[in-house]
């Protein structure tokens, strides 16, 4: 197999089907055209598909059926590892290892400058918590990053993701298990990231949904519904059935909180509310 040679970062999936067994076919003829540097969010109920695309894209394993292709070509016929080195996957829980802040962050890179270390620290808006560590870059984070809050620990992936500098970014809603200071950080870290990026998103908040390029709604591993969220909307179909419900739900919380005692909601923080 040769190498992965990304260019511009357009990813189509081409009649793919996946089936983890005879008895459980995930996706079903799932055609989808991301062109370069484009924002797609992937929506639908749980056991849709949505993990399952992403796990196709990073070649954890190939389809039953169909092509996943990347700037046209058959990433099935390429070695895993130029795959994943076009490819950077930020999850609700980053992977970190029992090692300095330094090696996190250059984990997989060679000849990285401490300059290029820190630049990408600081896009990350995480370069100030380091530097107050007891020894900086140098300080160990502890088995699974267990010495950092949830917040540090995302701010940490987010700086390797940028050194690494992949065309693809692969995003299961990072920021949905943090506070909401950190979040509000991670956000903006996450603008500078996608900059010049593909990326595709596994998206549970209407507030990260409504940013996206383009919205595929999965369900039973089919692609039932494409567009944006006014076209969606205006469709009244599955999308629109979502964001009723995500809203109802949020109304219902907003209630339960002015009687006892709390702050209402607002109808931002409304959009906030788990969409799938």
């Amino acid at each position: 197999a040769g190498s992965l040679a990304v260019n511009k970062g357009e990813i189509t999936f081409d009649g793919v089907s996946y089936a983890y067994d005879e008895e459980n076919l995930v996706l079903q003829d799932f055609s989808l055209t991301i062109p370069a540097g484009k924002k797609v969010a992937l929506v639908g109920p749980s056991g849709s598909g949505k993990t399952t695309l992403m796990n196709l894209t990073m070649r954890f394993f190939d389809p039953t059926k169909g092509r996943v292709l990347v700037d046209g070509q058959d990433i099935s016929t390429k070695t895993i590892a130029s795959v994943r080195v076009a490819t950077a996957l930020l999850t609700q829980d980053p992977i970190l290892f029992d090692d300095t802040v330094r090696a996190n962050i250059e984990y997989g890179m060679s000849d990285v400058t401490e300059e290029q270390l820190r630049d990408a620290a600081k896009a990350a808006a995480a370069h100030d918590f380091i530097e107050e560590l007891p020894h900086g870059y140098d300080t160990n984070v502890g088995e699974a990053g267990s010495l950092l809050s949830g917040g540090q620990r995302q701010r940490v992936a987010i700086a390797r993701a940028l050194l690494k500098s992949a065309p693809v970014l692969l995003l299961d809603e990072p920021t949905s298990a943090l506070d909401p200071s950190s979040e509000v950080k991670i956000q903006k870290a996450l603008e500078t990231l996608f900059v010049g990026r593909t990326v595709l998103m596994i998206a549970h908040r209407l507030t990260t949904v409504r940013d996206a390029d383009l919205i595929c709604v999965l369900d039973k591993g089919r692609l039932v519904e494409s567009g944006t969220h006014d076209e969606l909307i205006a469709r009244d179909g599955l999308y629109a059935a979502f964001c009723e419900s995500q809203f109802n739900e949020a109304s219902a919380t907003a209630s339960d909180d002015e009687t006892s005692g709390k702050a209402s909601s607002t109808s931002e923080d409304q959009k906030e509310q788990v969409i799938s």
